[in-house]
């Protein structure tokens, strides 16, 4: 877009949401992490894709140590499915973000020992909650159900710094009790 002042011109800045790669782009990150934290998350609630379920998820975080493991197993479970999905869709999204972050940094303290590098290491559920954290900032674009809310189109530094800081605090709050 050019306007004229004068004899000048000069070009208007313009928001990125104006590229249509950026929102496909989104999408695709939405996707990639919202529906790899809901198949996560319904291995643990329901036992798909050969996942233990509730029981199976509570023993594993007994032996983790987290106290109240029933609970942690329903919160986990309903974090990861509800979270990951609400993400792909893109509802909701800084808050369904701040979720998934949280949950990744809890899982990346079970795992802080075993280095970087998979299998025990960190590195998947590090890139889980930076894509998350991005998508916090950025919120979900135009192809996304937070597109019909003007207040969810174009989120705002605060805004996204606000809900990772609510998804770190979460976090910070599990370990806590869990140490």
């Amino acid at each position: 877009m050019t306007t004229t002042t004068g004899n000048t011109a000069s070009t208007a800045l313009t928001p990125a949401r104006v590229n249509p790669g950026v929102d496909v782009g989104l999408l695709i990150l939405r996707l990639a992490v919202g529906l790899t934290m809901a198949a996560h998350g319904s291995q643990k609630l329901l036992g798909w894709f050969d996942g233990p379920g509730l029981d199976g998820t509570e023993a594993m975080l007994s032996s983790m140590g987290y106290p109240s493991p029933q609970i942690f197993a329903v919160i986990t479970a309903v974090t990861e499915t509800f979270g990951g999905l609400a993400l792909a869709l893109g509802l909701l999204t800084p808050l369904a973000a701040a979720a998934i972050l949280g949950t990744m940094v809890n899982a990346i303290s079970v795992k802080w020992g075993g280095g970087f590098w998979a299998p025990k290491g960190i590195e998947y559920e590090l890139l889980l909650a930076l894509g998350a954290t991005t998508l916090a900032f950025t919120g979900a674009g135009r192809i996304s159900v937070d597109a019909a809310v003007p207040a969810l189109r174009y989120p705002r530094l605060a805004s996204g710094l606000g809900f990772v800081i609510l998804g770190l605090v979460v976090a910070g709050v599990v370990l806590l009790i869990r140490n």
